[in-house]
């Protein structure tokens, strides 16, 4: 069995990219001019949001150096620690939702400060992959469409994270303690 699926991960992707312009191509589609109109769309598109892109990243290096996240922190590692999060993964916690480049940095120092088979390193791969970067995904996609209005969705999208955070830490008590 485990070399039936290691024969067909190695070709799935093969297979894909030669099924598919090969079906449009039955199907009537003109393939290559297709994937140059999608690719100047998928330029324009990236060229729109650099300035919101550049807008988180500043707005998340003035929270980083000011100060802020470190009070936050420190200000939220007592209460977490009663339900069971370690201090060292708060500040992924905080972060997560900001940026993925710099959760995934907390997690690579958490991995190789406490080992990928400890809690620590449990909980913080296991946070990693069970919440997105909210306020990063909100800003550039919401913003590069012009959506002004985001109230709701940035709502649900925190309740979200809060659901995945609660979720992790649930379960990596229940499998890895």
């Amino acid at each position: 069995m485990t070399t039936l699926i290691e024969t067909i991960s190695a070709w799935a992707i093969p297979f894909l990219i030669g099924f598919i312009p090969i079906y449009g191509w039955l199907k009537g589609v003109k393939v290559y001019q297709t994937f140059v109109e999608g690719a100047q769309e998928g330029f324009r598109m990236a060229v729109q949001m650099i300035p919101f892109l550049v807008g988180i990243l500043v707005a998340l290096n003035i929270f980083e150096t000011s100060g802020a996240l470190d009070a936050v922190i420190h200000f939220l590692s007592l209460p977490l620690h009663y339900l069971g999060v370690p201090a060292s993964v708060v500040p992924l916690l905080l972060v997560r939702p900001l940026s993925g480049g710099a959760a995934l940095g907390i997690t690579t120092g958490l991995l190789h400060r406490y080992g990928p088979d400890s809690f620590t390193g449990r909980l913080a791969s296991t946070l990693q992959s069970s919440t997105d970067t909210t306020f990063y995904v909100i800003t550039l996609y919401f913003g590069s469409v012009a959506i002004k209005k985001i109230r709701y969705a940035l709502t649900v999208a925190l309740i979200g994270d809060l659901a995945g955070f609660v979720a992790a830490v649930y379960i990596c008590h229940q499998l890895f303690r």
